[in-house]
């Protein structure tokens, strides 16, 4: 059997999560990290020459001398980056939101048709060893709750909490339940960026399951939980510590605890952001159809931002004043308007621990 050959990566964007990709490109066995691209050049060259790579400030000249990118370069980038790597012949993995608007995404995705290569979504948390340990205890699920909350990134300022954090649970959920959506009810607030910056979100589909999400950039501390029920199960994941708790249901009817089981689930220790390449490697060798693919990225996108278009409950402006639908008047104060989003995120937040 030939030996797979060795594939030559370059990385375009120096910042966080380019350094994260580099990284973890460097001390993979079967790839050669070519290089990194970032129009500031002193942060490509500090970044590439740490893992003996070359930097660039022109993402063209990478571009011809590898087989595969990573595109972590700002959002509104994703679009002119992906289409020039995929009609240059690259496989490309492009960071989570695959896009700015559908079109773009659109346009991506036929490039990577129409040149035959490999284009796959950054959406990480699918290749959190939670998630894994999870997804096969997961069988028709009838309400499941999602919560991502962190600090404010002002890296992230450009666009708002749901594409930012909520895409990554928009992601799954799509992913978990095999069933149109009909209905999406979503309010949120701008905080500290001109986007919303605190966002809580009720997905309903046609086969009767229904989903919470909320995602917060204003919160102190970072959590990240998903919480499943379905009939005779509860599966409680804990996305930052890669624990999965599964509550089982034993006999026909509960008269005391001891008719469920408790137990965590085995799970796989893997940096979920290696396990993500490791995807992208495999696919290009066998010219599998990856997890997730542009089309898969671009329902994500589809639903992020038919949330975004929805959300009205609060319009805060840098200027502070608050802007809000009739049903709402009464809350005319920003700080009042923050408190009860905050208020609603906290409570939600102390019921799943």
């Amino acid at each position: 059997m030939a030996e797979k050959k060795s594939l030559k990566f370059g990385v375009i964007g120096a910042g966080k999560i380019g350094t994260f990709h580099t990284r973890t490109l460097a001390g993979m066995q079967g790839v050669t990290l070519v290089g990194v691209s970032d129009p500031d050049f002193l942060r490509a060259q500090k970044l590439a020459w740490q893992y003996n790579a070359t930097p660039y400030s022109k993402m063209e000249e990478l571009v011809g001398q590898v087989d595969a990118v990573i595109v972590a370069a700002p959002t509104p980038l994703h679009h002119k980056i992906g289409m020039y790597c995929l009609e240059h012949g690259v496989h490309t993995l492009v960071e989570k939101p695959i896009a700015v608007t559908l079109e773009e995404a659109k346009d991506l995705i036929n490039a990577a048709k129409k040149h035959d290569r490999i284009l796959q979504v950054g959406h990480v948390e699918r290749f959190n060893p939670a998630v894994v340990a999870a997804v096969s205890h997961i069988k028709n699920p009838k309400f499941i709750t999602m919560n991502r909350l962190g600090p404010y990134d002002a890296r992230m300022s450009h666009i708002g909490v749901v594409l930012d954090l909520m895409i990554h649970d928009l992601d799954l959920l799509l992913t978990l339940v095999d069933s149109e959506i009909v209905s999406v009810e979503a309010m949120g607030l701008s905080v500290f960026s001109k986007h919303e910056d605190i966002a809580t979100v009720r997905v309903r589909f046609a086969n009767g399951a229904l989903a919470d999400l909320t995602a917060s950039r204003a919160s102190f501390e970072r959590a990240r939980f998903m919480h499943i029920f379905q009939q005779n199960a509860y599966i409680s994941v804990d996305f930052m510590n890669a624990r999965v708790k599964l509550y089982k249901k034993e006999k026909p009817e509960i008269t005391s605890m001891q008719d469920l089981t408790v137990e965590y689930l085995p799970v796989k220790k893997q940096m979920p952001i290696t396990a993500e390449i490791l995807h992208f490697i495999d696919c290009i060798q066998t010219h599998k159809t990856p997890a997730p693919s542009g089309e898969k990225g671009s329902k994500a996108l589809e639903l992020a931002l038919k949330i975004t278009e929805s959300i009205t409950r609060y319009d805060i402006p840098k200027t502070g004043h608050v802007h809000t639908p009739k049903p709402l008047q009464m809350v005319h104060d920003a700080a009042t308007a923050a408190q009860i989003i905050f208020s609603e995120t906290l409570g939600q937040f102390k019921q799943d621990k």
